[in-house]
């Protein structure tokens, strides 16, 4: 019998490595190409657009920390943001996330060549064989980038080593080019005028327009999350890996435009930052030339570019075909990326496919423009990515995460701002490039939703195991079982609930699937939640209830009752509580917490006790929507009763003393929920107590003058005083005090405040 081996990537980039791999991606050719045009546009102010722009990506590098830590996995960004924000935005963010690289490979690709057809010609006056500088120029760009594709293929291994000795040559090529340039920027005497007259010559616009333009050069350290599945200890690594590139980057950018300004000597009557602006890309190398001793300034920062833009293309090769091959395994992307080779472990046809990419943008495209739309595509990634995390928070609050976002939400809510403003700016550098990153994401919707989305969903293990509908009704009750017990009291109540609406009821069992098993493996279990279903079947047939049953496979039972819910447009969720909870850190439960935080539809929180006729049924109201969705389902229960109408009393507590404005607000809030029911055995009842808690629980069991309650029903109250509510003493003593059933409601909330309670609205734990 054939043995099947799965082969993976390999695991062998240490901290200094992917560290490495992430100061190769920053310190690339935005350091030579893009410093002197960017003191044109800012300025002396060029130092605080470098601090600026360290600090606007340091936000963003802390949840790429957080979540390379928790998802240690090729894709990086993609993969995150599709766990987090659902299929067609983790398409769109790898599908951005490839382009960007890749663009970005294809300027330093450039960038190599023309530093490289510099030197042939001007200091090696080596012969052009009849070529120009422009054709010479792609000549060595497309040598560079089939080398880095090579290499790439080759292995991780190798290409960290590469990109180690590459990375570490360029840094000490820099350190040169800052000592030389500080000891002639202190020997004039004058450098402090360059830096404090007109320090903002195009004010704060400028100073933003340049951070735009430059920040291409600070998103390299998104490199490192996708070296996640090949880093040692990478829970640990990566996010440290993070933080110790962006402070050796950003100190690096700062020693070189201060050195920038400080050292250059411009023509008599030219400021310093308008003459590095005239330089353009060749800025640096002019500032070299009047630095370094014996003249040699020019040929070593030459040299130091040749590396920069090698190391740069290095790292961008890398990740721009981990992204394709992360989104070819999860079926966003031909099959044939995902093909790990058997000798070199590395996704062969990913690393192929992207390196032609590169070329052919290099080759093809208007490259300045492309890079502007790479920019706008980086930042639209992390402003997903900055989403993302507050959705995994409160999506996945059990996550083993190595490293936490600290100030929760705030830092990622600055990081979307900041990245927001960013992206704007760059309209104003270049409207073609906002153009043509519109014209990228549209081809990408179209090949999600015209092919990759059916093919993920074929593909993907099928959640829904079996699925029974005997008749299709216009109003749905889903009611998720996991017990026999549990299944007869909630399949009665969702029958009577459903029968006054002339509705059905949606039985659902999950089968939560342990990490160690695939969700196809998970059908072993299928026989497990057939006898809760046939629970509430039997409940259902006695009312006359048609019965729609579903049995599904999920890692999460709430997010799969979500998904059932959404998928059937169910406008009744009915979940039951037996009054304990063995998930630590849970008031309900990890199923029922989230549900009741953020609920999918009007949601039931049954408190079940043993089942009593209904005679008289308690709802405490306090105003507002829930308010009056707790005295419909009252009214549904009492209408469904057989025999005598139960009485449904109505109860507002007042504080004592409150006197007559007291009772008037209580009138208006009985008027307004009255006026949404239509049942004549009501009664209105105004007290008043100094704790509303107990005067329920008085008003519950009753006295010789009013009988008992059979049934207590009560609208939770808005956030944030509902969580309170749940949490405090209310909802405790009212369901510790009686021994009859009592049911919680709460409202579905809207799209932007679920949105909210997903991202925004997440505990600091």
């Amino acid at each position: 019998m054939a043995r099947h081996e799965e082969i993976t990537l390999s695991r062998d980039l240490g901290l200094f490595t992917i560290t490495m791999i992430g100061v190769g991606g920053m310190i690339g050719a935005g350091i030579f190409v893009l410093t002197g045009i960017a003191a044109g546009v800012a300025g002396p102010a060029l130092v605080l657009v470098f601090l600026l722009n360290g600090i606007v990506t340091s936000f963003t590098a802390l949840s790429y920390a957080e979540l390379g830590s928790a998802f240690p996995e090729a894709g990086g960004g993609y993969l995150w943001v599709k766990e987090g924000l659902g299929g067609a935005n983790g398409y769109l963010s790898g599908w951005m996330s490839w382009f960007a690289h890749a663009a970005a490979g294809s300027l330093y690709g450039l960038g190599f060549g023309r530093f490289a057809a510099e030197i042939w010609v001007e200091y090696a006056h080596l012969p052009m064989f009849g070529l120009s500088i422009e054709q010479l120029t792609m000549a060595f760009m497309t040598m560079i980038i089939v080398l880095f594709t090579y290499i790439n293929y080759r292995g991780a291994s190798e290409t960290g080593t590469v990109g180690n000795i590459v990375t570490m040559t360029k840094i000490v090529i820099l350190g040169l080019f800052v000592l030389f340039g500080m000891i002639s920027m202190f020997r004039s005497g004058v450098w402090v005028e360059k830096f404090t007259t007109d320090f903002m010559p195009n004010g704060w616009l400028g100073v933003f327009s340049a951070m735009g333009l430059t920040f291409i050069a600070f998103e390299g350290y998104e490199i490192i999350a996708q070296s996640g599945e090949e880093a040692i200890d990478p829970k640990r690594n990566v996010p440290r890996a993070i933080i110790y590139s962006i402070i050796i980057a950003v100190g690096i950018y700062l020693l070189v435009s201060i050195t920038a300004l400080g050292a250059t000597t411009p023509p008599e009557g030219v400021p310093v930052w308008q003459y590095l602006g005239q330089q353009k890309e060749i800025a640096i190398v002019d500032v070299a030339q009047q630095t370094f001793p014996f003249g040699v300034g020019g040929i070593v920062l030459l040299l130091s570019g040749l590396v920069s833009t090698m190391s740069a293309l290095n790292a961008t090769t890398y990740s721009s075909s981990r992204v394709s091959f992360a989104m070819a395994r999860d079926h966003n992307l031909p099959a044939a990326l995902a093909v790990i080779d058997p000798k070199t472990h590395t996704p062969r046809w990913a690393v192929i496919i992207s390196g032609t990419l590169i070329l052919l943008m290099a080759w093809l495209l208007p490259i300045e423009d492309v890079a502007a739309a790479a920019d706008i595509m980086f930042l639209v990634l992390f402003l997903q990515v900055n989403v993302t995390v507050m959705a995994l928070r409160k999506k996945m609050p059990e996550l083993d995460r190595g490293f936490k976002v600290p100030w929760m939400p705030v830092t990622p809510l600055i990081a979307i701002a900041l990245n927001g403003l960013l992206a704007t700016t760059l309209f104003h550098l270049s409207p073609i490039a906002w153009y043509f990153a519109i014209g990228w994401v549209v081809l990408g919707l179209l090949l999600y939703y015209g092919h990759f989305s059916r093919v993920e969903q074929l593909e993907k293990p099928k959640e829904i195991l079996q699925e029974e509908v005997l008749v299709s009704k216009n109003y749905s009750v889903v009611v998720p079982v996991d017990t026999i017990e549990r299944g007869h009291i909630l399949g009665k109540i969702s029958a009577v609930l459903a029968r006054d609406h002339d509705g059905e009821v949606l039985a659902l069992h999950v089968i939560q699937v342990p990490p160690q098993l695939t969700l196809g493996e998970g059908r072993t279990l299928l026989k497990e939640g057939r006898p809760y279903l046939e629970a509430v079947i039997e409940e259902a047939k006695q009312l006359d209830v048609p019965v729609h049953t579903v049995l599904r496979l999920g890692r999460k039972a709430a997010e799969s009752i979500r998904k059932t819910v959404h998928e059937n447009a169910a406008d009744l969720l009915v979940i039951g509580w037996p009054g304990h909870t063995h998930s630590s850190g849970y008031k309900f439960g990890s199923v029922i917490d989230p549900l009741m935080e953020n609920p999918p539809t009007d949601t039931l929180l049954v408190r079940y006790r043993p089942f009593r006729p209904l005679k008289t049924v308690l709802v405490p109201v306090g105003g507002g929507p829930n308010s009056r969705r707790a005295a419909q389902i009252a009214v549904s229960m009492a209408r469904q009763e057989e025999g005598a109408q139960p009485k449904v009393i109505l109860l507002f507590v007042t504080p004592q003393g409150s006197g007559e404005r007291g009772e008037a607000h209580a009138n208006k809030i009985m008027r307004d929920i009255v006026e949404s029911l239509d049942y004549e055995n009501l009664e209105q009842r105004i007290i008043q107590a100094d704790n509303v808690a107990e005067a329920i629980v008085d008003q519950a069991r009753g006295d010789e003058n009013h009988p008992a309650a059979d049934l207590v029903v009560i609208g939770a109250t808005n956030e944030p005083i509902f969580r309170r509510l749940l949490v405090g003493n209310t909802i405790e003593k009212i369901v510790d005090n009686l021994d009859v059933t009592v049911i919680v409601v709460k409202r579905r909330s809207g799209r932007l405040q679920s949105f909210l309670r997903e991202t925004v609205l997440v505990t600091n734990d």
